[in-house]
């Protein structure tokens, strides 16, 4: 098998494909879009590239893959953007496939890119009864705990940061919660491409939420009114900002 690879260089002449024939080791890693290293002319270092398409043979005399970045950024819609862009805007694909890439792994030094973040997340560990009864029974008091026990049972589970923020309380006050098993405090990563593994279903008609519709409105407004300017939906991860977004396209 071979692959079709643009190389990440700067060079207009370099502005091709070269073909690489993909090693039997690395057929089920090499994929249109991976990030590969290369041999390339008399340099003694590998170069990097992408690959962009893939074929059964070639017409040259071809060098062999060396390596191959497992890490998935890039896929073959992306592939087809950057050659629209290259095409669009005169300049190389490597360049438009560099500007989807995640900052921080742009470089081509694999060990000096920026890591997958990891963050924290709160979930409540008891139902929403058993919270409900406990707070009746004045088994918890505390104003602020049960501000972020209430916060907690509308959106089920929210980043550490946006507790603090949007439920107003310090991050004491949610390390006692944990303490008394109300809550439980998760590390997780965040994916790069949250839309990966996650099928999306094409609806007809949103509906928006009180505060969706008002922010929908003035959006649409001013869209009416040919009154193009800026505007910036506030509200805690995870509470569907999005939607006002698409009722406006």
């Amino acid at each position: 098998m071979i692959a079709e690879v643009i190389l990440n260089s700067n060079a207009k002449q370099l502005n091709r494909v070269f073909d690489y024939e993909i090693p039997q080791d690395l057929a089920s890693k090499v994929k249109i879009g991976s990030r590969v290293f290369v041999p390339f002319g008399n340099r003694k270092a590998l170069d990097e590239g992408f690959v962009v398409n893939m074929k059964q043979s070639s017409s040259y005399e071809v060098k062999p893959i060396k390596e191959v970045d497992e890490t998935e950024y890039i896929y073959a819609d992306h592939i087809k953007l950057a050659k629209w862009m290259a095409k669009r805007y005169f300049c190389n694909i490597s360049d438009c496939i560099k500007l989807m890439l995640p900052p921080g792994t742009t470089t081509k030094v694999i060990e000096n890119r920026i890591k997958e973040k990891q963050v924290s997340f709160v979930s409540l560990r008891k139902t929403k009864e058993e919270i409900n009864e406990e707070i009746e029974n004045k088994k918890i008091k505390s104003e602020k705990q049960i501000k972020a026990l209430k916060f907690l049972q509308e959106y089920k589970e929210a980043l550490f940061s946006d507790l603090e923020m949007f439920a107003q309380v310090s991050r004491s006050i949610i390390h006692t919660l944990e303490k008394k098993g109300y809550v439980e405090i998760k590390e997780k990563q965040i994916e790069r491409n949250p839309f990966l593994q996650k099928k999306v279903q094409a609806s007809n008609k949103l509906v928006l939420t009180k505060e969706q519709e008002e922010a929908f409105k003035t959006v649409a407004d001013a869209i009416d009114d040919h009154f193009y300017s800026e505007f910036l939906l506030f509200g805690v991860t995870g509470s569907r900002k999005n939607r006002s977004v698409y009722a406006t396209n």
